[in-house]
């Protein structure tokens, strides 16, 4: 990556040097939480998109793994801004990630030290600068989403990701994009990174929280932006495998992703098979707010 320096532990260390043990709790048993989120150019320069909200989610997603992160949020919020001024970035994409360190291996982490990292570097469209005007084939995992009984859907746990590992690997496997999961009771849950929204008849379906999906910071983006814009959006949605199907629209959100349309579902094509004119209006919305950082709009961005 075209980048120098990670903060680590409260110093800025060289990124060849940002490095943990072997033995890293983390490692072994996925005892970390993270976070996604994007830096953009805009009109009045270099801004965090919606940093609070990603951050009450990052310490919200260590809570229920008793993981105490040692920093306070403006430490966080500072150190962010310093390294993308200290990398010299217009744009970015930002990960900032808490974890159990070295000290003993077993499944009670509560011997282990807390870490805190964040990395910053260039990233382009998540699935494809092409995908975001032509849209993306996508196919229904065999894989299910986990349900929260189970672990936290809430947390963005690294471990728990392994479930979109194995659901991305196989919708690649067989040609696709990207995947849809479906929860255990086999309705719609969301991508392996991102939210999803449904379109008919003008109105915008996407699963509930309930649905063991990620109370996606880009989801509630897009939400207010649609009911901004007119439309009525139905945000605690049940949304079944067959409706896919049948949708006038679809497409993804996500911090990496943004706006995406998925153009078929296990090569069933959606609406004309290309971005629709709902899809087209909210994502052409959210693009102009990111490139402009109007004023209406001003407390979702935190400039660098």
């Amino acid at each position: 990556m075209d980048v120098d320096t990670i903060w680590m532990d409260g110093e800025f260390v060289p990124w060849d040097e940002a490095q943990v043990h072997v033995l890293t709790h983390g490692l072994h048993y996925g005892t970390g939480v993270f976070e996604g989120v994007r830096c953009y150019d805009t009109a009045r320069g270099p801004a965090v998109f919606r940093w609070e909200e990603h951050l009450d989610r990052f310490y919200d997603s260590a809570k229920p793994y008793d993981l105490e992160i040692p920093f306070e949020p403006d430490e966080l919020t500072d150190a962010t801004l310093e390294l993308i001024r200290r990398e010299e970035l217009a744009s970015c994409y930002i990960r900032p990630i808490a974890f159990y360190g070295y000290n003993m291996l077993g499944l009670n982490p509560s011997e282990c030290p807390e870490r805190v990292a964040i990395a910053v570097w260039p990233w382009g469209a998540y699935l494809g600068e092409e995908a975001l005007e032509e849209g993306v084939d996508v196919t229904v995992s065999s894989w299910r989403k986990y349900a929260s009984s189970q672990i936290p859907t809430g947390a963005k746990t690294t471990g728990s990701y392994v479930n979109s590992v194995l659901a991305s690997l196989e919708a690649k496997r067989d040609d696709y994009v990207e995947a849809i999961l479906l929860n255990k009771e086999g309705n719609v849950a969301e991508g392996p990174g991102e939210n999803l929204f449904l379109v008919r008849d003008d109105d915008i379906y996407t699963p509930g929280l309930a649905e063991s999906n990620l109370d996606g910071i880009t989801r509630r983006t897009v939400i207010e932006l649609a009911r901004d814009l007119g439309y009525t959006v139905h945000d605690e949605a049940t949304v079944s495998r067959s409706e896919l199907y049948t949708a006038d629209e679809l497409f993804f959100s996500g911090t990496a992703a943004e706006v995406t349309p998925i153009r078929s579902v296990d090569d069933n094509q959606i609406g004309a098979g290309t971005k629709g004119p709902v899809t087209d209006e909210i994502q052409t919305r959210f693009f102009d707010i990111l490139e402009e950082a109007p004023a209406e709009y001003e407390d979702w961005f935190t400039f660098v």
